[in-house]
């Protein structure tokens, strides 16, 4: 006698119910709709200075039809465009050296060092953030007229630089403590002293933190006009904004507007290029330390 044993039938998986994945769209709907809304609203300005700056205008070098005649009328303007180009990039770049050495020694010493008044000094530091950024820029002119450094490059970058060292050792501070201590005190036990531990070891556990110190050095730098204008006289040292702010009145107190969307989207071009670049490394600086317990 042959006896069958019956398996049980099992029942095949349901597919997930159109009413969840409906309901998860309908939620997220909203957010999209107005993440959507924000960028409009932020992208319309460079939209409209991009167009504007190669549209036909009257009193322009761009009158008849559309093309780059206000482009020309910047290229040409007085030392040329080539001239305040330079001196943005020769400007601006020395802002970010020397923020990124003096905030990383600084935020290093402060992250990795115990001393007396170590957290006096710092809070002196940021103090520096309260202070109105207009109010110094007449004593500091007077300051850098006696070392010799007045109406030049150099002296504005440096005036930039210490506006942007709280932050930028604030920064650097976070970031050094985000990383475990036992990566620098497994260096120095094999024979690193401080500052190699530093190069070697720390830098580039910390290089979101620094790309971010960095671009936040370079567009402050790059589209400051009041420390320029203060700071220096002559017109072949000024830097791109300043320039494209003289540019905008000419005779007569008639305003030049195609010439000046240009010199907007001249400006606006390279840091559009680097955050796109760097948007990665920049969120990761902020969130550095953001998890730390």
């Amino acid at each position: 006698m042959t006896s069958t044993t019956e398996r049980p039938t099992v029942a095949p998986a349901r597919p997930a119910a159109p009413t969840t994945r409906i309901g998860g769209v309908a939620m997220r709907t909203p957010f999209w709709v107005f993440s959507g809304a924000l960028a409009i609203i932020f992208l319309y300005p460079l939209v409209w200075t991009s167009v504007a700056s190669v549209s036909p205008h009257p009193g322009t070098g761009q009158v008849d039809g559309w093309g780059f005649g206000n482009y020309v009328t910047l290229a040409h303007y007085q030392a040329g465009i080539w001239q305040y180009l330079a001196n943005s990039v020769f400007m601006s770049g020395l802002c970010v050296v020397l923020t990124l050495v003096i905030s990383t020694l600084g935020g290093y010493a402060f992250a990795r060092f115990k001393f007396p008044g170590r957290n006096l000094l710092f809070m002196l530091t940021l103090a520096i953030l309260m202070v109105p950024y207009a109010s110094l820029l007449i004593p500091l002119y007077v300051l850098l007229n006696k070392v010799g450094l007045s109406n030049s490059l150099v002296g504005v970058a440096l005036v930039l630089t210490m506006f942007q060292l709280p932050f930028s050792t604030f920064m650097m501070r976070i970031s050094f403590e985000s990383v475990p201590r036992e990566l620098d005190e497994a260096a120095l036990v094999d024979g690193c002293s401080s500052f190699s531990a530093l190069w070697r070891v720390l830098l580039p556990a910390v290089r979101p933190g620094l790309i971010t110190v960095g671009l936040f050095a370079f567009l402050a730098a790059w589209n400051d006009f009041f420390a320029p204008l203060i700071l220096i006289n002559d017109t072949n040292k000024m830097t791109l904004p300043l320039a494209v702010s003289n540019l905008r009145v000419q005779v007569q107190g008639v305003i030049d507007y195609g010439a000046t969307e240009a010199g907007v989207v001249v400006l606006a071009v390279p840091c559009i290029v680097l955050f796109l670049m760097l948007q990665r490394h920049y969120v990761r600086g902020f969130m550095s330390g953001a998890l730390k317990g």
